[in-house]
């Protein structure tokens, strides 16, 4: 799925396009027992709820594409009768009514997820029958070619609100407010089936983490059976170690300035695409070799992308480069420039040492006090 595809189901969470079918939930404890279980028409919910619930299912299909969203697709074998996907499919199929169905997906949930406290599964069923699009993009509302049935989970933490005082008006007092448990926004999620193309993908599936340094491994590998996808961390840490062993001693300022400088100008030249710029091996050594990497250098390079990041890994930009700012850090002292006045900073040896030498221009402030 790409921003446009997301953006367009998200907005079915509102009051006046929602076509939601069916809520349902689980309250699961501390010590993973199944407190209370929730099975309702959507549209029968209360005005209030539905605009806190818009707000939890609108948060699952939130973040960047390659962080917190991550596509993710099924192997073949998941397909086959009693396979992660087929299950998934079922559970869609059946809108939700199927309480044995239910309960084999709340336990599925229950023994994959690992986290330490209360938690609500939430899963909703929805039909959203998709307006066809003219040729410039606009859409026609009566010329509808197909429906798109899909289920989206989400897993919210639920934990007690903080000690405070609060104002009884009845009784006109100042009094120690009661701590309720409180059901904060999703820690993850899932949209089934993928929604690529305008139309619904059996094949695939959208998978939120709030945490992208902690994918939960153990959850996508068993309830989607799918190849776990490298982390934003993992990739940013891959690459800028595919760098430092390929350019050996010649990965020295001026040259990360230029790696730095050219893949802003690829996320810039990709900016209006619909999918997030993607970087293979093949990429990642032409951006070495474009930024000044000479070819004994790269020499090793695929061996070296092979064992960091694996042979068919593939590297989101915005995950291994800041646009907003070129950071230069050493043990004591950390600088960030504009990325667009990188020619502000540079390296010089000055009475024997090297030094980083900053260009002024304009006022210099120091603290918020502005220095001659």
């Amino acid at each position: 799925m790409v921003k446009k595809e997301i953006s367009e189901i998200k907005r079915l969470f509102t009051p006046s396009s929602c076509s939601i079918t069916r809520i349902c939930g689980c309250y699961v404890d501390g010590e993973k027992n199944k407190k209370t279980e929730l099975k309702e028409a959507f549209l029968s919910l209360p005005e209030e709820e539905m605009y806190k619930y818009f707000e939890i299912l609108r948060k699952t299909l939130s973040g960047n594409l390659g962080k917190n969203l991550i596509n993710l697709d099924f192997p073949l074998e998941s397909e086959a009768e009693g396979g992660t996907q087929e299950f998934l499919l079922r559970l869609r199929d059946s809108k939700l009514l199927d309480e044995h169905l239910l309960d084999e997906f709340y336990d599925r949930i229950i023994n994959s997820y690992d986290y330490v406290g209360n938690f609500l599964i939430l899963l909703i069923h929805d039909v959203y029958d998709i307006p066809g699009r003219t040729s410039d993009g606009l859409s026609m509302e009566d010329a509808s070619d197909e429906v798109y049935n899909y289920i989206l989970c989400c897993i919210c933490p639920v934990e007690l609100c903080k000690p405070a005082l609060s104002y009884n008006e009845v009784e006109n007092t100042f009094q120690n407010r009661t701590r309720d448990w409180i059901v904060g926004l999703p820690e993850l999620g899932f949209l089934f089936p993928a929604f690529n193309d305008r139309s619904s993908d059996i094949h695939s599936s959208l998978y939120y983490v709030k945490n992208t340094k902690d994918l939960h491994v153990s959850f996508i590998e068993q309830i989607f059976g799918c190849p776990l996808p490298m982390a934003a961390e993992d990739q940013k840490e891959s690459f800028q170690t595919i760098v430092r062993e390929t350019l050996g001693d010649s990965c020295n300022y001026d040259m990360v300035k230029t790696i730095h400088a050219n893949l802003n100008e690829m996320l810039d030249e990709n900016k209006n695409e619909p999918e997030p710029l993607v970087l293979d091996k093949y990429q990642v050594k032409s951006l070495l070799e474009n930024s000044g990497a000479e070819e004994q250098q790269l020499q090793n390079f695929d061996q070296c992308f092979d064992e960091t990041a694996g042979e068919r890994a593939s590297i989101f930009a915005e995950n291994v480069v800041n646009s907003r700012a070129f950071e230069i850090k050493t043990p004591d002292v950390m600088v960030k420039v504009n990325p667009e006045r990188t020619e502000l900073i540079e390296t010089r040896e000055i009475d024997g040492r090297q030094c980083l030498v900053i260009a002024i221009e304009g006022d210099v402030e120091v603290n918020g006090i502005l220095i001659k």
